[in-house]
């Protein structure tokens, strides 16, 4: 009975360790279930945005790395969030309207979820879990975390919300794992 238990226990853990982005759902900022499954086999960059923040202008570097790597397999995901200095208090259609009209956003956004506290949404929960990411878990400490993901769902790196989306590390970063797509 202690030899089944105990195959059972690390069955469970080797399940929890396999655990990627693609296990999540979240719903778009249209209000409809968006699986990250969607993204399967694509190099994804997961963004907590807000409207209202100091680092907001990095939607238009957002904006022209999307076009720019978005047909050799490359997807931004958008993610509101009002967790800093309430810099994201609109609803989900205000937020649409304000990225549309002022920085032309055609990536994929999604709905506003928390990124952190009591409230925070179970794919945050994942990405800032040490024991599941130790090289880029840890509390989100502002709008505008950038979280590189493989194409098999597996995180990649973090880049801190100073770090511009057009900065030489995000590029390369982001090119070295496109490159991962054709071998």
């Amino acid at each position: 009975m202690k030899l089944l238990l105990c195959m059972l226990c690390c069955a469970a853990m080797l399940v929890a360790a396999e655990k990627t982005v693609y296990d999540f759902t979240l719903n778009s900022i249209d209000g409809q279930p968006a699986p990250l499954a969607a993204y399967k086999g694509k190099v994804v960059l997961l963004v907590n945005v807000a409207s209202r923040c100091g680092y907001t202008p990095q939607y238009s570097a957002l904006e022209s790395s999307y076009e720019k790597y978005k047909d050799r397999g490359f997807v931004i995901v958008g993610i509101p969030a009002n967790n800093f200095g309430a810099q994201e208090p609109g609803s989900n259609q205000e937020i649409k309207t304000f990225c549309s009209s002022k920085y032309h956003v055609t990536f994929p956004m999604m709905a506003k979820v928390s990124v952190k506290g009591d409230d925070i949404t179970p794919l945050y929960q994942f990405l800032t879990d040490k024991s599941s990411n130790p090289q880029s878990g840890g509390e989100i400490k502002w709008n505008f975390t950038k979280f590189l993901i493989g194409p098999d769902g597996r995180v990649i790196t973090r880049f801190e919300p100073e770090m511009t989306p057009d900065s030489p590390q995000v590029t390369s970063a982001i090119e070295e794992a496109l490159a991962s797509l054709k071998s």
